[in-house]
Protein backbone atom coordinates (compact mmCIF):
# COMPACT_ATOMS: atom_id res chain seq x y z
CA UNK A 1 0.00 0.00 0.00
CA UNK A 2 1.14 3.86 -1.06
CA UNK A 3 0.81 6.60 0.17
CA UNK A 4 -1.96 8.79 -1.17
CA UNK A 5 -0.36 11.74 -1.21
CA UNK A 6 2.29 10.64 -2.68
CA UNK A 7 4.77 10.46 0.17
CA UNK A 8 7.61 8.06 -0.02
CA UNK A 9 5.72 5.94 2.71
CA UNK A 10 4.32 2.60 2.04
CA UNK A 11 2.99 -0.07 4.30
CA UNK A 12 2.27 -3.75 4.09
CA UNK A 13 -1.01 -3.71 5.50
CA UNK A 14 -3.84 -1.26 4.96
CA UNK A 15 -3.53 1.62 6.80
CA UNK A 16 -4.86 5.26 6.81
CA UNK A 17 -2.60 8.55 6.19
CA UNK A 18 -2.76 11.68 9.14
CA UNK A 19 -5.24 13.04 6.95
CA UNK A 20 -7.37 10.05 7.47
CA UNK A 21 -6.57 8.73 3.74
CA UNK A 22 -6.59 5.03 2.66
CA UNK A 23 -3.38 4.16 1.15
CA UNK A 24 -3.80 3.04 -2.26
CA UNK A 25 -3.06 -1.15 -2.90
CA UNK A 26 -0.42 -1.65 -5.21
CA UNK A 27 -0.30 -5.28 -7.17
CA UNK A 28 1.98 -7.37 -8.25
CA UNK A 29 3.68 -5.75 -11.75
CA UNK A 30 2.87 -2.39 -10.97
CA UNK A 31 5.29 0.48 -10.12
CA UNK A 32 5.50 0.16 -6.60
CA UNK A 33 7.92 3.62 -6.12
CA UNK A 34 6.33 6.99 -5.98
CA UNK A 35 7.09 8.88 -8.84
CA UNK A 36 9.22 6.21 -10.33
CA UNK A 37 9.65 4.78 -13.89
CA UNK A 38 9.12 1.44 -14.66
CA UNK A 39 11.31 0.64 -18.70
CA UNK A 40 11.46 -2.72 -20.03
CA UNK A 41 14.41 -4.18 -19.80
CA UNK A 42 14.86 -4.20 -24.07
CA UNK A 43 14.20 -0.70 -23.98
CA UNK A 44 17.35 -0.05 -21.59
CA UNK A 45 19.37 -1.85 -23.52
CA UNK A 46 18.60 -0.13 -26.51
CA UNK A 47 19.11 3.02 -24.48
CA UNK A 48 22.22 2.34 -23.65
CA UNK A 49 22.13 3.20 -19.79
CA UNK A 50 24.94 3.54 -17.64
CA UNK A 51 25.19 3.44 -14.21
CA UNK A 52 27.90 4.46 -11.33
CA UNK A 53 27.73 4.30 -7.77
CA UNK A 54 27.31 7.14 -5.31
CA UNK A 55 30.86 6.81 -3.70
CA UNK A 56 33.16 9.47 -0.92
CA UNK A 57 35.71 10.46 -2.92
CA UNK A 58 38.12 13.48 -2.71
CA UNK A 59 36.95 15.73 -5.58
CA UNK A 60 39.98 16.25 -8.00
CA UNK A 61 39.24 20.24 -8.43
CA UNK A 62 40.99 22.92 -10.26
CA UNK A 63 40.53 26.31 -9.80
CA UNK A 64 41.50 27.95 -13.16
CA UNK A 65 42.53 31.96 -13.27
CA UNK A 66 44.74 33.96 -15.55
CA UNK A 67 47.68 35.82 -14.59
CA UNK A 68 51.19 37.57 -15.08
CA UNK A 69 54.53 37.45 -13.77
CA UNK A 70 55.58 40.34 -11.69
CA UNK A 71 58.66 40.69 -9.63
CA UNK A 72 59.28 39.71 -6.56
CA UNK A 73 58.70 42.75 -4.23
CA UNK A 74 61.01 41.18 -1.63
CA UNK A 75 63.84 40.88 -3.77
CA UNK A 76 63.62 44.70 -5.20
CA UNK A 77 66.47 47.04 -4.13
CA UNK A 78 66.95 50.87 -4.38
CA UNK A 79 70.26 52.30 -4.86
CA UNK A 80 70.32 56.01 -3.57
CA UNK A 81 73.04 57.90 -1.81
CA UNK A 82 73.20 59.81 1.26
CA UNK A 83 74.62 62.65 0.56
CA UNK A 84 74.98 65.18 -1.96
CA UNK A 85 77.44 65.21 -4.80
CA UNK A 86 78.76 64.04 -8.51
CA UNK A 87 78.49 61.21 -10.99
CA UNK A 88 82.35 61.30 -12.09
CA UNK A 89 82.72 58.04 -13.74
CA UNK A 90 79.62 55.23 -14.73
CA UNK A 91 80.16 52.04 -14.86
CA UNK A 92 76.69 50.53 -15.39
CA UNK A 93 74.83 52.70 -17.84
CA UNK A 94 72.20 50.75 -19.32
CA UNK A 95 68.79 49.30 -18.06
CA UNK A 96 68.82 45.77 -18.09
CA UNK A 97 72.20 45.09 -17.05
CA UNK A 98 73.06 42.21 -14.66
CA UNK A 99 75.09 43.65 -11.85
CA UNK A 100 76.82 41.17 -9.45
CA UNK A 101 77.14 41.86 -5.68
CA UNK A 102 79.73 44.36 -4.56
CA UNK A 103 79.78 45.43 -8.04
CA UNK A 104 80.72 49.27 -8.70
CA UNK A 105 77.74 51.05 -9.83
CA UNK A 106 79.98 54.66 -10.30
CA UNK A 107 82.43 56.72 -8.47
CA UNK A 108 81.15 59.88 -7.11
CA UNK A 109 82.71 63.11 -5.81
CA UNK A 110 81.28 65.23 -2.71
CA UNK A 111 82.98 67.77 -0.95
CA UNK A 112 81.04 66.85 1.87
CA UNK A 113 82.53 64.13 1.80
CA UNK A 114 85.98 64.77 1.06
CA UNK A 115 85.59 67.36 3.87
CA UNK A 116 84.48 64.69 6.79
CA UNK A 117 87.37 62.42 5.42
CA UNK A 118 90.01 64.89 5.74
CA UNK A 119 88.36 66.01 9.63
CA UNK A 120 88.31 62.25 10.22
CA UNK A 121 91.79 61.56 9.30
CA UNK A 122 92.95 64.76 11.13
CA UNK A 123 91.35 63.74 14.56
CA UNK A 124 92.35 60.25 14.57
CA UNK A 125 95.89 60.86 14.13
CA UNK A 126 95.68 63.36 16.85
CA UNK A 127 94.75 61.28 19.29
CA UNK A 128 97.13 58.71 17.81
CA UNK A 129 100.20 61.46 18.40
CA UNK A 130 98.22 63.04 21.80
CA UNK A 131 98.56 59.99 23.97
CA UNK A 132 100.76 62.03 26.99
CA UNK A 133 98.32 64.60 26.63
CA UNK A 134 95.76 65.30 29.04
CA UNK A 135 92.71 63.47 29.25
CA UNK A 136 90.65 66.34 28.80
CA UNK A 137 92.51 67.25 25.30
CA UNK A 138 92.28 63.41 24.10
CA UNK A 139 88.82 62.89 24.93
CA UNK A 140 87.79 66.04 22.91
CA UNK A 141 89.58 64.69 20.30
CA UNK A 142 88.72 61.60 20.45
CA UNK A 143 85.10 62.87 20.34
CA UNK A 144 85.58 64.45 17.23
CA UNK A 145 87.24 61.60 15.51
CA UNK A 146 84.21 59.46 16.59
CA UNK A 147 82.12 62.09 15.06
CA UNK A 148 83.56 62.11 11.77
CA UNK A 149 83.56 58.78 11.58
CA UNK A 150 79.89 58.16 12.32
CA UNK A 151 79.39 59.70 9.33
CA UNK A 152 81.52 58.46 6.70
CA UNK A 153 80.00 55.39 8.13
CA UNK A 154 76.49 56.86 7.69
CA UNK A 155 77.96 57.51 4.29
CA UNK A 156 78.57 53.49 3.50
CA UNK A 157 82.49 54.68 3.03
CA UNK A 158 84.54 51.31 3.30
CA UNK A 159 85.98 50.31 6.72
CA UNK A 160 88.67 49.26 3.92
CA UNK A 161 88.75 53.53 3.48
CA UNK A 162 88.53 54.39 6.31
CA UNK A 163 91.58 52.36 8.53
CA UNK A 164 93.50 53.74 5.52
CA UNK A 165 92.78 57.37 6.43
CA UNK A 166 93.51 56.54 10.05
CA UNK A 167 96.89 55.25 9.34
CA UNK A 168 97.94 58.63 7.72
CA UNK A 169 96.13 58.06 3.98
CA UNK A 170 95.18 60.51 1.98
CA UNK A 171 91.40 61.34 1.63
CA UNK A 172 89.99 59.80 -1.55
CA UNK A 173 88.25 62.13 -3.89
CA UNK A 174 85.76 59.77 -4.91
CA UNK A 175 83.69 57.12 -3.12
CA UNK A 176 82.67 54.24 -5.40
CA UNK A 177 78.94 53.23 -4.47
CA UNK A 178 77.77 49.69 -5.14
CA UNK A 179 75.79 47.04 -5.98
CA UNK A 180 74.01 45.97 -2.63
CA UNK A 181 72.40 42.54 -4.11
CA UNK A 182 73.10 40.74 -7.77
CA UNK A 183 70.37 41.74 -10.22
CA UNK A 184 69.67 43.68 -13.31
CA UNK A 185 68.95 47.00 -13.81
CA UNK A 186 65.22 47.79 -13.63
CA UNK A 187 65.74 51.02 -13.98
CA UNK A 188 68.72 53.95 -14.22
CA UNK A 189 68.67 57.57 -13.92
CA UNK A 190 72.35 57.90 -12.69
CA UNK A 191 73.88 59.56 -16.05
CA UNK A 192 77.61 60.99 -15.85
CA UNK A 193 78.19 64.12 -14.53
CA UNK A 194 75.15 64.87 -13.21
CA UNK A 195 74.54 66.11 -9.85
CA UNK A 196 72.53 63.94 -7.07
CA UNK A 197 70.61 64.77 -4.04
CA UNK A 198 70.75 62.83 -0.81
CA UNK A 199 67.61 59.96 -0.86
CA UNK A 200 67.60 60.37 -4.71
CA UNK A 201 66.87 57.17 -7.02
CA UNK A 202 69.96 56.15 -9.26
CA UNK A 203 69.65 52.97 -9.88
CA UNK A 204 66.46 50.15 -9.41
CA UNK A 205 67.86 46.39 -8.86
CA UNK A 206 65.74 43.54 -8.74
CA UNK A 207 66.78 39.81 -8.41
CA UNK A 208 64.89 37.54 -10.70
CA UNK A 209 65.95 34.29 -9.33
CA UNK A 210 62.43 33.97 -7.79
CA UNK A 211 59.27 35.84 -9.43
CA UNK A 212 55.92 36.02 -8.58
CA UNK A 213 52.78 35.20 -10.61
CA UNK A 214 49.79 37.45 -9.34
CA UNK A 215 46.24 34.81 -10.94
CA UNK A 216 42.78 36.81 -10.55
CA UNK A 217 40.75 33.88 -9.05
CA UNK A 218 36.92 34.36 -9.95
CA UNK A 219 34.63 35.36 -6.42
CA UNK A 220 33.00 32.10 -6.25
CA UNK A 221 36.72 29.86 -6.84
CA UNK A 222 38.44 31.61 -4.34
CA UNK A 223 36.89 29.47 -1.13
CA UNK A 224 39.06 26.29 -2.67
CA UNK A 225 42.06 28.22 -3.00
CA UNK A 226 44.78 27.67 0.20
CA UNK A 227 48.21 28.61 0.77
CA UNK A 228 50.32 25.75 0.20
CA UNK A 229 48.23 24.32 -2.88
CA UNK A 230 49.97 23.15 -6.32
CA UNK A 231 49.61 25.04 -9.32
CA UNK A 232 50.72 24.74 -12.72
CA UNK A 233 51.51 26.96 -15.33
CA UNK A 234 51.54 27.51 -19.31
CA UNK A 235 53.07 30.61 -21.07
CA UNK A 236 51.86 31.75 -24.60
CA UNK A 237 55.97 32.13 -24.81
CA UNK A 238 57.00 28.35 -23.64
CA UNK A 239 54.02 26.07 -25.69
CA UNK A 240 53.67 22.80 -24.88
CA UNK A 241 55.41 23.48 -21.38
CA UNK A 242 54.37 23.40 -18.32
CA UNK A 243 55.90 24.80 -14.77
CA UNK A 244 55.50 24.20 -10.86
CA UNK A 245 54.95 26.66 -8.23
CA UNK A 246 52.91 26.88 -4.96
CA UNK A 247 50.31 29.22 -4.00
CA UNK A 248 51.88 31.44 -0.80
CA UNK A 249 49.55 34.35 -0.46
CA UNK A 250 45.87 35.54 -1.09
CA UNK A 251 45.20 39.42 -1.39
CA UNK A 252 42.77 40.42 1.19
CA UNK A 253 40.47 42.80 -1.13
CA UNK A 254 38.61 41.47 -4.14
CA UNK A 255 38.43 44.12 -7.12
CA UNK A 256 34.98 45.12 -7.61
CA UNK A 257 35.27 45.93 -11.07
CA UNK A 258 35.56 41.99 -12.20
CA UNK A 259 34.50 40.21 -9.05
CA UNK A 260 38.09 38.68 -8.50
CA UNK A 261 40.80 38.12 -5.75
CA UNK A 262 44.37 38.25 -6.61
CA UNK A 263 46.63 34.59 -5.71
CA UNK A 264 50.11 35.18 -5.62
CA UNK A 265 51.89 32.16 -6.77
CA UNK A 266 55.76 31.81 -6.69
CA UNK A 267 58.01 30.43 -9.57
CA UNK A 268 62.10 29.70 -9.17
CA UNK A 269 62.87 31.51 -12.20
CA UNK A 270 66.81 30.18 -12.40
CA UNK A 271 67.44 30.58 -16.21
CA UNK A 272 65.42 33.88 -16.19
CA UNK A 273 62.76 32.79 -18.89
CA UNK A 274 59.98 34.32 -16.70
CA UNK A 275 59.78 38.04 -17.99
CA UNK A 276 57.80 40.73 -15.53
CA UNK A 277 54.57 41.17 -17.55
CA UNK A 278 54.27 37.54 -19.29
CA UNK A 279 50.54 36.61 -19.38
CA UNK A 280 50.03 33.19 -17.80
CA UNK A 281 47.13 30.42 -17.89
CA UNK A 282 47.19 28.69 -14.08
CA UNK A 283 46.02 25.61 -12.55
CA UNK A 284 45.24 24.89 -9.08
CA UNK A 285 44.83 21.52 -7.24
CA UNK A 286 41.92 22.57 -5.11
CA UNK A 287 41.08 19.17 -3.89
CA UNK A 288 39.65 18.44 -0.90
CA UNK A 289 37.78 15.96 1.94
CA UNK A 290 36.62 13.12 0.96
CA UNK A 291 32.48 13.58 0.22
CA UNK A 292 29.49 12.03 -1.61
CA UNK A 293 30.13 12.24 -5.24
CA UNK A 294 28.60 11.38 -8.61
CA UNK A 295 29.49 11.64 -11.57
CA UNK A 296 28.63 15.36 -13.24
CA UNK A 297 26.74 13.82 -15.99
CA UNK A 298 24.66 11.96 -13.64
CA UNK A 299 22.60 15.62 -12.81
CA UNK A 300 20.07 16.64 -14.69
CA UNK A 301 19.60 20.50 -13.89
CA UNK A 302 16.11 21.64 -14.93
CA UNK A 303 17.19 25.50 -13.75
CA UNK A 304 14.70 25.35 -10.68
CA UNK A 305 16.15 21.60 -9.17
CA UNK A 306 18.57 19.31 -9.62
CA UNK A 307 17.83 15.73 -10.17
CA UNK A 308 19.45 12.23 -10.37
CA UNK A 309 17.87 9.21 -11.81
CA UNK A 310 18.49 6.19 -9.01
CA UNK A 311 18.59 2.75 -10.69
CA UNK A 312 15.83 0.24 -8.17
CA UNK A 313 16.87 -2.53 -10.34
CA UNK A 314 14.48 -4.53 -12.97
CA UNK A 315 13.81 -1.19 -14.88
CA UNK A 316 12.72 0.42 -12.27
CA UNK A 317 14.35 4.10 -11.84
CA UNK A 318 13.64 6.86 -9.18
CA UNK A 319 14.04 10.54 -9.67
CA UNK A 320 16.06 12.22 -6.46
CA UNK A 321 16.39 15.86 -6.00
CA UNK A 322 19.34 16.23 -4.88
CA UNK A 323 21.50 19.39 -3.14
CA UNK A 324 24.97 19.79 -5.12
CA UNK A 325 28.57 20.91 -3.37
CA UNK A 326 31.45 21.43 -5.22
CA UNK A 327 32.66 20.59 -8.51
CA UNK A 328 35.41 18.56 -9.76
CA UNK A 329 36.97 17.60 -12.92
CA UNK A 330 34.71 14.62 -13.55
CA UNK A 331 32.45 15.03 -10.41
CA UNK A 332 29.99 16.74 -8.10
CA UNK A 333 29.85 16.85 -4.42
CA UNK A 334 26.12 15.84 -3.45
CA UNK A 335 24.89 16.93 -0.11
CA UNK A 336 21.44 15.49 0.41
CA UNK A 337 19.28 13.45 -1.69
CA UNK A 338 20.99 9.93 -2.02
CA UNK A 339 23.14 7.67 0.07
CA UNK A 340 26.47 5.99 -0.56
CA UNK A 341 26.19 2.89 -2.36
CA UNK A 342 23.17 3.66 -4.48
CA UNK A 343 23.52 3.57 -8.25
CA UNK A 344 22.63 6.44 -10.34
CA UNK A 345 22.16 6.41 -14.06
CA UNK A 346 25.22 8.09 -15.77
CA UNK A 347 24.04 7.93 -19.35
CA UNK A 348 21.17 8.11 -21.33
CA UNK A 349 19.37 9.94 -18.17
CA UNK A 350 17.56 11.86 -20.11
CA UNK A 351 16.16 9.80 -22.49
CA UNK A 352 15.00 8.08 -18.89
CA UNK A 353 13.43 11.81 -18.05
CA UNK A 354 11.72 12.11 -21.45
CA UNK A 355 10.80 8.90 -21.75
CA UNK A 356 8.85 9.59 -17.94
CA UNK A 357 7.78 12.87 -19.04
CA UNK A 358 5.76 11.16 -22.16
CA UNK A 359 4.18 8.47 -20.19
CA UNK A 360 3.11 11.62 -17.32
Amino acid sequence: YRNPMGLPDISPTPKKDSMGMDYIPVYEGEEQDTGGIKISPEKVQKLGVRTARVERRALDAVVRATGRIEVDERRQFTVTPKFEGYIERLYVNSTGQFVSRGERLFDAYSPELLAAQREYAVAAQAVAHLKDADPQTVAGMKRLADSALARLRNWDVSDEEIAQLAAGGEPRRNLSLRAPVAGFVLEKKAVQGMRFMPGEMLYQLADLSTVWLIADVFEQDIGRVRVGQRATVRLEAYPGQRFEGRVTYLYPTLKPETRSAQVRIELANPGGRFKPAMYAQVEIAAGGAAMLAVPDSAVIDSGTRRIVLVDRGEGRFEPREVKLGGRGDQYVAVLDGVKEGETVVVAANFLIDAESNLKA
